[in-house]
């Protein structure tokens, strides 16, 4: 058989092995009330050496003094979580 005979074989696409920069959003958005949490419980050290640049990157945290801390910007995707949980959760009936 040559090569003009031979069967064409379907090409499969190949996703990145790096998630997309809106899910690695989402992702750093989902963990962010947790990651201060750990913060504000002075355990910083358990949060992912990658989120944290990503948090800076993104203007939701910075070094000040050598600690990490939340951006004006920050404190406003908290709040907006925040929030977010808070209409998700069943309200008690008075």
């Amino acid at each position: 058989m040559n090569a003009s005979t031979k069967p064409r074989t379907a090409r499969k696409l190949s996703l990145p092995a790096t998630p997309s920069p809106v899910s690695r959003r989402d992702t750093l958005r989902d963990r962010l009330l947790a990651t201060v949490d750990l913060l504000k419980r002075r355990r910083a050290a358990e949060i992912d050496e990658g989120f944290i640049e990503d948090y800076v990157a993104l203007h939701w945290m910075e070094w000040h003094g050598g600690s990490l801390r939340l951006t004006t910007t920050g404190e406003n995707v908290c709040k907006h979580l925040a929030s977010m949980l808070g209409r998700a959760s069943p309200q008690p009936s008075h």
